[in-house]
């Protein structure tokens, strides 16, 4: 046998164990979020979740965004909400500190959340404006936005956002996507 017959049939070998792995730890139920989401997840969209939007007390000049899973199978939120505010010229930055060390995964009815920063507490920012409309956008597992977005109420009043604007990755819980 050749040495580089040798290494294919070791390379092939090695990834038949190591799917073999991942297959009983995803049966056994031990397998982390990241496999479960690899393996028996669908990607949230607007078709299988609910997207609500509302202003928070603390901190101040944040939203706090939610989604649900409304669908009937596990869904994964992938990276970031892309926002659309009214008249917006582009989709705010993320906040690349608060990115999770693993997808956020929703079973039916579980919801996860991205905290957005409106605008600047102490009045630093520029180019200020009231929204009254927004729209969300999904991004699927390679990480690109998918769709046009789904539409998402916000106060009658709108909000107020300027060059401060920024947005968290998707987290699974609300605290944690409220402290960037």
């Amino acid at each position: 046998m050749t040495v580089t017959t040798f290494r294919r049939r070791t390379a092939l070998l090695t990834a038949t164990l190591a799917t073999a792995a991942t297959l009983a730890l995803a049966a056994s139920g031990t397998g982390s979020a990241a496999t479960a989401a690899k393996s028996g997840s669908t990607t949230c969209t607007g078709a299988n979740t609910k997207v609500t939007a509302q202003t928070v007390a603390r901190p101040v000049k944040h939203l706090l965004l939610t989604v649900k899973n409304t669908g009937s199978k596990t869904c994964s939120l992938y990276g970031y909400p892309a926002l659309r505010f009214q008249d917006a010229q582009a989709v705010p930055p993320v906040v690349e500190d608060s990115q999770p060390q693993a997808v956020t995964t929703l079973r039916p009815g579980q919801s996860g959340y991205a905290g957005v920063n409106l605008s600047a507490a102490d009045g630093s920012g520029t180019g200020g404006y009231t929204a009254k409309t927004l729209s969300v956008i999904f991004q699927n597992r390679a990480l690109d936005f998918v769709g046009s977005g789904v539409k998402v109420p916000l106060p009658a009043k709108g909000v107020y956002i300027d060059s401060s604007l920024r947005t968290t990755y998707w987290l699974a819980d609300p605290q944690d996507a409220l402290n960037w």
